[in-house]
Formats: C-alpha cells, structure tokens, sequence
C-alpha cells in the first residue's frame, strides 16, 4: 500500500478544497512537472498571480501542497506538491448530501484532466523518439466482473505500479499512467432493437 508521501487518501477536508476546477488544475501541474511560483502557474494557466496564490494557499491549508524551502527567497515563494498522488474512493462521500456538489465538481474535473493530458499526448505524438511511441498505450478493455473481482483487480493493478515507482534518474520521462475501473450499465439485447 502506498505510503502517505506517495499517496494522500482524499478526505471531506482535501475533498472540498479539490472542488474547484483551478485548484485541481494547479495541484495537477505541481504533481505532474514540480514546483513552480505563484506567478508562473498563473502564466500557464492563464490567472494572475494573486489569484493563483489565493488557491494555492487553500490547498496548503488542505495539506495538498506546501512550501519548497529549498527554492525562492521572501519576495519570490515557490509551491510542490505535498504527495505524488492522490487516491479517493466515491464510496466514502456518495451518501453524504453536504459532499454530493464537492465530489461531483471533483469528479468531472478529474476526469477532464486526465482527457486532456491524454489529447496532450495524443498531439504530440509525432515529437516522441519510436521507443516512446512502442512503448505507449491509450487503451479500454470491458469485461465481466462482481464488485469482489472489480476490488482485487484494482488491489493488483495499484501493486503493479507501486512496484515500478523510483526515484528518477537521468534520462528518464516522466509516464503518466491512468486507468479507471467502474461498472457500466449495458443496454439489455431487446433494447437494442430499432423497433
């Protein structure tokens, strides 16, 4: 199981700081390219750097990100981010009515980023050596499993890539895995008729 510094367990608290689009973008680009300024994540992502220090400091406050003492100086305060990862299980807030608008808004943030970093790749493609391109995978597999199978499943995949996490070393890229694991409701055979 991954410890707290790899990966932070989302909490009511972390749950509602995340609700907010920017905020989720910025603890994003912190985990995904290192720290950064105010201002410089401001420029990327198009607010000012008052505005980007205001949300930033919601997330230190949720212990989502903190202050990199090794960078900066008084006048120029640089941000990373606290965990490497953070995990969250629906089942925690799904039947609390105060968190069904913090995790929605989460929810489809989430998964608007992870498009994105996907169509990211996806355009740059051309850009990656043949070894990067073999060696990558925008994939979907659909299959019959009980909740049971569907947790053991998840168990195995998050031991995998527990298994493969390092610290970098010259050379290396960073790769961004994804995968989500989720019941789909199918349409029954007789509702499938043009009829």
């Amino acid at each position: 199981m991954p410890d707290e510094r790899r990966a932070r367990q989302i909490d009511a608290r972390t749950l509602r700081a995340l609700a907010h689009p920017l905020r989720m973008e910025l603890l994003d680009l912190l985990t995904v390219d290192g720290p950064a300024t105010a201002t410089g994540l401001g420029k990327r992502v198009g607010e000012s750097s008052g505005t980007t220090s205001w949300h930033l400091r919601q997330l230190a406050d949720a212990g989502l990100v903190e202050e990199d003492t090794s960078r900066g100086s008084k006048r120029e305060r640089w941000w990373k981010a606290a965990q490497e990862s953070t995990r969250m299980r629906a089942a925690d807030f799904a039947d609390d009515p105060e968190m069904a608008g913090p995790l929605m808004a989460f929810l489809h943030q989430h998964v608007d980023i992870r498009y994105r970093e996907q169509a990211q790749f996806v355009s740059e493609l051309p850009r990656w050596a043949d070894e990067w391109r073999d060696s990558s995978t925008l994939s979907s597999t659909r299959m019959p499993l009980t909740p049971g199978e569907s947790q053991r499943l998840i168990e195995e995949i998050e031991a995998v890539i527990e298994r493969y996490r390092r610290p970098a070393r010259p050379g290396d890229e960073t790769v961004i895995t994804q995968w989500a694991a989720f019941p789909h409701a199918t349409v029954a055979a007789e509702d499938q008729g043009g009829s």
